[in-house]
């Protein structure tokens, strides 16, 4: 089940990330997309925005939060092996 979650939540990482290329004024369909992508992944990408610096235009939030994220399911699915 963890790796699911950890699995979906990569998928909408990538998916804010690309949707961030895509230029404002879409159509309203891609505009609540990327405000549903938004709300789910800003938070979480938000604490490494805070510890990381930024490189010019570039953000290297989303590549160490994916890490984390895999670090961190790993983790919890070898303690849930662990208990059962």
């Amino acid at each position: 089940f963890v790796s699911v979650f950890v699995g979906v939540y990569v998928l909408l990482i990538f998916a804010f990330i690309i949707t961030s290329w895509i230029p404002g004024g879409a159509s309203p369909t891609v505009e609540r997309i990327r405000q549903f992508l938004y709300d789910v992944c800003e938070p979480y990408l938000r604490i490494f925005r805070r510890v990381l610096p930024s490189i010019g235009p570039l953000d290297l939030s989303p590549i160490v939060a994916i890490f984390a994220l895999y670090v961190l399911g790993r983790v919890v699915n070898a303690v849930i092996g662990e208990v059962l």
